[in-house]
């Protein structure tokens, strides 16, 4: 693997941890509306979904084809199922592409 890849995995999975733990510290003492503890339970798709929406916007069909998948898995199966099925898709597919 790349020094590069591996630093920005560190990076991603550091931004994720530092996300929640800070969200929790500010938020720890406080009673929150239904509405804003919605919000808070989708910030980290959202920061999974930016680091995600440039491949899949990249135009290769291997990855088009991943997304399709991994949207009708996400629809049958919970969420570990969907992840390896995502996964598996996604690598059989960038190498049959």
């Amino acid at each position: 693997m790349e020094w590069n890849v591996f630093f920005a995995i560190i990076l991603m999975a550091f931004s994720t941890y530092l996300t929640r733990i800070v969200g929790f510290l500010i938020l720890r003492n406080r009673k929150l509306s239904p509405t804003t503890e919605k919000v808070m339970e989708a910030v980290p798709g959202c920061v999974l979904i930016s680091v995600i929406a440039p491949v899949i916007l990249s135009g290769n069909l291997a990855d088009t084809l991943a997304v399709i998948i991994t949207f009708f898995a996400m629809m049958k199966f919970s969420l570990f199922p969907t992840v390896v099925i995502s996964i598996a898709a996604t690598g059989l597919l960038r190498m049959l592409f």
